[in-house]
This record gives structure tokens, C-alpha cells and sequence, in this order.
């Protein structure tokens, strides 16, 4: 082993002797240099090292070659009149001794996806050839992850510009990861990106106009957009376009034009292969739908009616579905639109035909509570919906709401508590302690947070009807306690005893 580290410090001689040459480092920092990598090499040559011991020795020469760069600077700007002095073998050691590095700790450490993308970012970020090569590898390891196929695909596209070896990677990762959502948008967000780019270039030479990308309509929209910007690039500093005559410009309005054609048949074929593998996945059609509508496409309303329907038909049994549906009707609103929400009622209401279930009617709880926090943050007085014509009170319409899910039988405690919590807010004293009565005697004996309720409710009346309790009143609480405690357990009473304690001490 000694006899390895010593071949191997041997071999730095040249570097170091230019080092010392060229004034960046002198004899002692040189000698401790010398120090400091016999130890780390002796490190990595046990029978067993770490991977701490990898990155400790990758991270002490990243910060050595910074200092290195650091004093090149220095000297250039002193000495050289700013310009750049001429590359030696010092220059190019630093690089290829850290990229050993990566590659030993790689061999030991095959399984690191995490250490595996360090020494790619590296070798990215110091434009290095031996990218291609760690990404042949990495993908060898790891044709199971479907991150390290839209990396490799990522960089031949962006960085290397080889549309054809992009693909090639995004097909075999395909055929490797059949159900990774990721694959497959980022698959088609690829190919629309290559057809935008093409027709980018025939604007540029004036042979066409337009893009494949429609306004953004919203925030929202603009916020999904700057998070995927190489979907939607600019075909031109300026954004405008050579005019042509009127006439070329009504010939050119009257043809189909191919470039939106052929983005929605990568649509098509991409949500064809995707269907086939992930047929229950009901997000990827959300993000189809997404990518979808931020495209102008020849027929994209056909398209979008086609997704919708296959939805319905797969996904009419899930109660997400319907949630999703009923909030897109509200997503490009500002504040609370009466005519949208009454839509997006109606979508939880035919719901609510397909799926009677506790869930759903908590989504659809949800939904009407966060369109009341809406509104009050805009401060008008009273809620709407338009509903076939009529006028509708949201407020009410949530205590129906919560009606309905008890005569169905899908009634909850939690649903129950919020019934509860919402009588409360609207300052429904007298309502909200005959419900907590019902359903803590009725379907609910054994539920504590309910109890906690019912106890806090007429904790409230005998503090807002007397000054201070009576010895009736706190019979009467003691009393409701007993009854408690006999029901549930006593570990889950805990915090029943806490606010009798607090509020009667």
C-alpha cells in the first residue's frame, strides 16, 4: 500500500515543481500539500473506505484549484497587464486528479445516485469530455431511475444538441421505466420543445409566423410557465415578425399550419403510449392536460374534450377526480366568481351521484370553506353562487351541505366537528349545542373531539349567562363529565379534564 501512495505522490512532481515555478504556492505550502495527500490517499487505500473519505479528499482539491485560480487572477492582473497567461500542466492536473476521485468513489460506491450526479454536475460544469462517457455508465447502473434518463436526455439535448441521441435516450427509458410519469411529460415537454425550436428557425428566415405557445391567461399560468421555460422559448428578441404583403398573409392564414399539426400528433402518440402503460394514473392526464393547454395546437379543443372523457370514464368512481374538475372550473378566477362557482357546485353535485362517500363530501366541504376564506379576505358582506338562474347563499348552501352527508350516512367526526366549528363562527350558539348533543348521544357516543365541543359549548353559556358559575352549573358540567368518562377511554380524556380544570379553577 505504501508503495501505491508513493507512485502515486511521485506523479505530481511535474505539477507541483510548476506550482513552485510559476510563484502560486511556495516550498512549505507545497510540502503541506504533499502532507495533506499522502494522507488522503493512505485513507483510500484501506480495505474498507468511506465515502466521507472520497469527498473529504474531492472537496480539499476543489478548494486548493480555487485558490489556484484565485492567484492566477492575482498574478495576471500585477504582472501580466490583465491578459491570461498560458495553460501548464498545473492547469489541467487539478481537474483530472478530482475526476479520478469521482470515478474511484464511483466503482466503490455503484449504488449512489446521489454521488453519481455530483460527478456529472462536475464534469458539466468544467466542460469535460468524459461526460458522455459517466453518463454511458450511469445509465448502465441505473436503467431503473428514471431521473437518470431525463438527465442524460437533458444534457444531449441542451448541451451537446443531439436531438437524435435525446430521443434515443427518452425511448429507452421508456422501455426500461414504462410507468414513471416523469418520463412520459418530459418525453413530450422534449419533443414539443424541438418542434417549437424548429419552427423558431423557419421564422427567423421568414418563412413562417407565430408560435406554439398561446398568452399565459393567469398567475398560475405564468408561475407553471417560468418553471418550465424551455417549453416555452422566444423566437426573437423583438417577438415580432417580418410582415409580408397582404396577400402572402392571407395565403399563409388560409393553410393548416404543419408545425401545430405535427405538436398535436406527438400529443396523440405520447398520451397513446402513456394510457397503454399507466392506465390508472390520473395526475399524468392532468399534466397532459396542463402542457396541453399552454400549446396552440391544430384541434386542441377535440384533444382536450378527448382527455376529459377518458377521465370521466376511468376515474368517475373517485372522488379526487371530481374535486379536480370542480376546482379547474374556478382555477383562472380571481376572488369568487358567482357564475364559475356555481359551475364547480354543480360539478360536486353530479359527484356526489357517482361517489356518496365521506371523502367526497369533504373535498366538497373544503372546497366551499376556502371560497368563504376567499371572499372575506375581499371583505364583501354576503356569498353568492348562480345556480340554473338563481341566486344561491354559499353559507347556506354549506349547511346543506353538511345535511345531506348526515341523511346519506356519510357523516364523519370530523365532518361533524367542522359542521359544529362553522355554527360556531356564524355565532349559531343555540344550533351548534343541539348538534353536538344529537350526534354525541346519537351516532358519535365514543368520539372525544366532539365531547371536547359539547363541553366548551356550555363551558360558554354559563360564562356568557352569569358572572361567575353557580354551584348548579358546575354540578351540571361534573355531571357531563362523568357521562364522558364513562364512554371513552380514560388516556383520551385527558384534555377533558384540562379545560374543566382551566375554566373552573
Amino acid at each position: 500500500m505504501a508503495d501505491v501512495v508513493q507512485y502515486k505522490l511521485e506523479r505530481m512532481l511535474d505539477e507541483l515543481d510548476d506550482l513552485e515555478q510559476r510563484g502560486l504556492f511556495s516550498r512549505q505550502e507545497i510540502a503541506e500539500i504533499v502532507k495533506k495527500r499522502r494522507k488522503f490517499e493512505y485513507r483510500l487505500k484501506r480495505p474498507s473506505p468511506l465515502k466521507e473519505d472520497f469527498l473529504a479528499y474531492i472537496d480539499y482539491e476543489k478548494q486548493l484549484d480555487a485558490l489556484r485560480i484565485l492567484r492566477i487572477k492575482t498574478f495576471d492582473r500585477k504582472f501580466g497587464g490583465g491578459k491570461q497567461s498560458k495553460k501548464t500542466i498545473s492547469d489541467r492536473a487539478a481537474v483530472s486528479r478530482i475526476l479520478e476521485i469521482y470515478r474511484l468513489a464511483t466503482t466503490r460506491f455503484k449504488g449512489d445516485i446521489e454521488l453519481w450526479f455530483q460527478y456529472l454536475e462536475f464534469c458539466r460544469a468544467r466542460g469535460h469530455g468524459r461526460m458522455k462517457k459517466v453518463l454511458a455508465q450511469l445509465v448502465r447502473f441505473h436503467p431503473k431511475v428514471p431521473g437518470v434518463w431525463i438527465y442524460a436526455a437533458a444534457w444531449e439535448f441542451d448541451s451537446n444538441l443531439n436531438v437524435a441521441a435525446a430521443r434515443a435516450l427518452m425511448q429507452n427509458g421508456l422501455r426500461a421505466c414504462s410507468t414513471s410519469e416523469d418520463l412520459w411529460v418530459e418525453y413530450l415537454r422534449m419533443e414539443l420543445t424541438y418542434l417549437n425550436k424548429l419552427k423558431a428557425r423557419k421564422i427567423a428566415l421568414g418563412e413562417d409566423k407565430g408560435n406554439l405557445v398561446s398568452a399565459p391567461k393567469d398567475t398560475d399560468e405564468i408561475q407553471w410557465r417560468d418553471e418550465n421555460k424551455e417549453l416555452f422559448m422566444a423566437l426573437n428578441e423583438d417577438g415580432n415578425v417580418d410582415k409580408k404583403s397582404s396577400s402572402q398573409d392571407g395565403e399563409s392564414e388560409g393553410k393548416v399550419d404543419v408545425f401545430r399539426e405535427q405538436g398535436l400528433n406527438i400529443i396523440q402518440t405520447v398520451y397513446g403510449g402513456a394510457l397503454e402503460a399507466l392506465p390508472l394514473a390520473f395526475s399524468l392526464r392532468t399534466r397532459f392536460l396542463d402542457i396541453l393547454e399552454a400549446t396552440e395546437l391544430v384541434y386542441s379543443e377535440d384533444m382536450r374534450r378527448k382527455i376529459l372523457d377518458d377521465m370521466k370514464r376511468d376515474f368517475s368512481k373517485e372522488a379526487l377526480y371530481w374535486d379536480w374538475l370542480a376546482r379547474v372550473e374556478v382555477a383562472d378566477s380571481k376572488g369568487v366568481n358567482p357564475l364559475k362557482l356555481g359551475k364547480a357546485v354543480q360539478v360536486y353535485e353530479e359527484g356526489l351521484k357517482f361517489v356518496p362517500s365521506s371523502t367526497m363530501f369533504e373535498l366538497y366541504v373544503k372546497f366551499l370553506m376556502d371560497a368563504v376564506n376567499d371572499d372575506n379576505r375581499d371583505g364583501e358582506a354576503a356569498v353568492h353562487f348562480e345556480s340554473q338562474g338563481q341566486a344561491i347563499e354559499l353559507v347556506s348552501h354549506i349547511d346543506d351541505v353538511f345535511g345531506k352527508a348526515e341523511s346519506l350516512g356519510c357523516l364523519t367526526e370530523e365532518l361533524a366537528c367542522q359542521h359544529i366549528s362553522f355554527l360556531l363562527n356564524l355565532q349559531k350558539l343555540n344550533e351548534a349545542k343541539m348538534l353536538t348533543e344529537k350526534l354525541c348521544s346519537g351516532k358519535f357516543p365514543n368520539a372525544v373531539h366532539l365531547w371536547s365541543l359539547r363541553l366548551s359549548i356550555e363551558m360558554g353559556f354559563i360564562q356568557n349567562n352569569t358572572i361567575s358559575s353557580s354551584k348548579a352549573d358546575l354540578q351540571r358540567i361534573f355531571e357531563l363529565l362523568r357521562n364522558i368518562l364513562m364512554k371513552v377511554n380514560v388516556s383520551e380524556a385527558e384534555t377533558l379534564w384540562n379545560m374543566v380544570c382551566i375554566n373552573f379553577q
